[in-house]
């Protein structure tokens, strides 16, 4: 690959984007430079160890730092070393680092190329970076997330794990009062990513952090896992003392939170939520916010299982669409039959267990000496109908 001077790369490598002498094919999407097509920036400027390290470009990178090439230049607000990270390029990374690139070095925007390694491919970029002597809990200047925070938002449990190991700080907070813990269960936006994100969420307990820590608006782990229909990542947020009837700066409930999430995500189970939630003491939902899971018919059952009664139906069965309604008729029928109607002596010997059991309900009834049958009555599995 034939290269021109650093001087001739550097003059048209890094320029102003008004002005610039391609106006004729500023519609174009890549320019020619130095025997290689680069993308025309998106910023106003460029330069040439920059485009070299975002595009793994190693050879050329290695020319242009042996040719003088500033390594910690901020050419349009990042280093070399951010661009690599952000681009997940661990052999140009290494050789910045390696030709004494700062580990620490700071864009414009206060952050790290720490900060930057935001995909699961960026872990060996993140294993570089400590081994050069990147700071693990060096909070980015406005918005005062740490790599931990950004690893923990993103899922990456691997990353947190690799910070964790290097002494990163589950307690510290953002401007905004969030933790990791908190910054994980945020970032789990439906049941699709659960699974990572409970990766991460676990590892960050393990090491010891607050699940009960909430942030500027009273909003905690569990309020966030539950707005994203977290079945899983709460109940784990359960068994690590989280509590479930805690209600956030605007008066919601974790269960509140639940109920609403159902029509965002139809594919998921919110009875295993629900019965979460009141397994650890959260309180029987209000009656007006049953609608919001009157076409799941599994979770209905669960949530009228909590009452002594079974409550007026006028505010949910408007709601269920016909097609569900001839599916789960059995269900539906039964619970409109036993509306302000007596419920068995056996139903209420459950829930007069249930209370005085509170929030040990899970792990007391599972430890009990009873047969699976009647263990799974105590929890309210469902049945299909209303007795």
């Amino acid at each position: 690959m034939r290269l021109r001077s650093l001087e001739e790369a550097s003059e048209q490598c890094t320029m102003q984007r008004q002005g610039h002498p391609l106006r004729k094919n500023s519609q174009k999407q890549f320019i020619e430079i130095m025997g290689f097509w680069v993308l025309t920036p998106k910023t106003k400027q460029t330069a040439p160890l920059t485009i070299a390290a975002a595009r793994g470009y190693t050879d050329c990178a290695r020319h242009l730092i042996r040719q003088g090439a500033e390594l910690d230049a901020r050419v349009g607000g990042r280093a070399a070393l951010h661009e690599a990270c952000a681009r997940a390029q661990s052999d140009c990374v290494q050789l910045l680092l390696t030709f004494g690139a700062k580990a620490n070095v700071l864009s414009e925007e206060g952050t790290t190329p720490l900060h930057l390694c935001t995909a699961p491919e960026s872990l060996q970029c993140a294993k570089l970076l400590l081994e050069a002597g990147a700071t693990v809990n060096l909070a980015a200047q406005d918005s005062e997330m740490t790599p931990l925070h950004v690893a923990a938002a993103r899922g990456l449990e691997e990353h947190v794990a690799l910070y964790l190991e290097h002494g990163a700080n589950v307690h510290l907070r953002t401007s905004q009062g969030e933790t990791a813990l908190n910054a994980a269960c945020a970032g789990a936006e439906g049941p699709s990513s659960c699974r990572r994100h409970q990766a991460a969420a676990r590892r960050l307990l393990e090491a010891g952090a607050d699940a009960r820590a909430a942030g500027r608006k009273r909003h905690t782990p569990l309020h966030n896992a539950c707005a994203n229909g977290c079945g899983g990542l709460a109940e784990l947020l359960l068994r690590h003392g989280a509590c479930a009837g805690v209600p956030n700066g605007a008066g919601h409930t974790p269960m509140d939170c639940a109920l609403q999430a159902v029509q965002d995500a139809p594919n998921w189970e919110p009875e295993v939520l629900f019965s979460a939630l009141l397994d650890y003491g959260a309180e029987p939902v209000r009656p007006e916010m049953l609608k919001h899971c009157a076409n799941f018919p599994r979770a209905l059952e669960v949530l009228l299982n909590a009452y002594p009664y079974v409550p007026s139906c006028d505010t949910w069965v408007e709601a269920v669409l016909p097609e569900l309604w001839q599916e789960h008729e059995a269900f539906y029928t039964s619970a409109l039959c036993m509306v302000n109607q007596p419920r068995r002596l056996q139903h209420l010997a459950r829930l007069a267990v249930r209370a005085q059991l509170g929030g040990r309900c899970r792990q007391a009834i599972a430890s009990l000496p009873l047969p699976p049958v009647l263990r799974d009555y105590l929890m309210l599995r469902a049945e299909g109908r209303i007795q």
